[in-house]
């Protein structure tokens, strides 16, 4: 059965790259020698019961108000179930954490995504509740979807809150401080972490692989073993992001905003936007229109 949940197929859900399910009574469907490989990013938070899974050469026994985080690409074998077996159990893909995750406030959340071994951390109640709050709130929203069609507002919204929740319980935590990364990991993150502060003027991966001291080869090369994704498609992401929130939440004009990206041109700045988005600048913007206090855009 989790294995099933883990690696479902994302593509057809309500909101593309995530699900979240709430279980209220755990079924053993997998063998306990049967290993599977992580295909997606998964977070578990056990609400009753006991249950015992490897992770790569790890063993993890989790307990009521247990929270694990599940990198992506470990060796997953579900050894023990216990009692009552309730859990509540997140999953999302790699393009759905980096559309969210590449934000300065956010970023961050990569420390215990990418991090080896599997990160857990036992809750308090406080914790426990608010968690699982957000958990139903995710929930809500993807039901929501099916019927009135995705709300990627609500949905950005969510994901984010419970990326920030799980910030403030891992620094509120000694696990950052423990969690030993790998020299390519260490990278991966001083990478991301630049490219947030710098991406809405720098666009070229040779900049980034000045600032690390690296050739942009090898930056590349780590970046791509790390996260499945190129130094430039990750940048292209982080520009767009930036670019995405001052439409939706500036006034400043499309040609302005361009400029402030350092395109050398409207033409070459709404091409890069209709690449990445499917839509110009101008019908991304008015998409949003409703949020705004003013309908001059021009």
């Amino acid at each position: 059965m989790m294995k099933d949940l883990i690696n479902i197929e994302m593509k057809n859900l309500p909101i593309s790259g995530l699900d979240v399910h709430i279980i209220k009574k755990y079924i053993v469907k997998t063998a306990a020698d049967d290993s599977f490989l992580v295909n997606n990013y998964s977070i578990i938070l056990i609400k009753s019961g006991q249950f015992k899974i490897r992770l790569s050469d790890f063993t993890q026994e989790l307990l009521p108000h247990d929270l694990l985080v599940i990198p992506k690409n470990s060796f997953c074998t579900i050894m023990e179930v216990k009692g009552r077996l309730q859990l509540l159990l997140l999953s999302f893909t790699s393009d759905f954490a980096f559309e969210n995750c590449l934000k300065k406030e956010l970023v961050d959340s990569f420390n215990f995504l990418l991090g080896e071994p599997s990160s857990k951390i036992a809750l308090g109640d406080k914790d426990f509740l608010v968690l699982s709050l957000i958990y139903k709130l995710i929930c809500f929203v993807n039901k929501d979807a099916v019927g009135n069609g995705q709300d990627l507002e609500l949905q950005r919204i969510s994901f984010n809150l419970f990326l920030y929740e799980l910030k403030f319980i891992f620094n509120r935590s000694d696990l950052q401080t423990q969690n030993s990364f790998t020299r390519q990991e260490g990278l991966t993150i001083k990478f991301l972490t630049i490219l947030t502060i710098h991406c809405k003027k720098q666009h070229s991966a040779k900049f980034y692989a000045g600032v690390l001291f690296v050739t942009r080869g090898y930056l590349n090369r780590t970046v791509k073993q790390i996260t499945g994704k190129t130094v430039k498609s990750l940048i292209d992401v982080a520009i767009i992001n930036e670019i995405k929130n001052l439409l939706e939440n500036s006034q400043s004009s499309i040609a302005v905003i361009g400029q402030d990206f350092e395109f050398s041109n409207l033409a070459n700045f709404s091409a890069f936007f209709r690449k990445h988005t499917s839509l110009s600048p101008s019908e991304y913007r008015q998409k949003t229109v409703g949020r705004f206090k003013t309908s001059d855009f021009r």
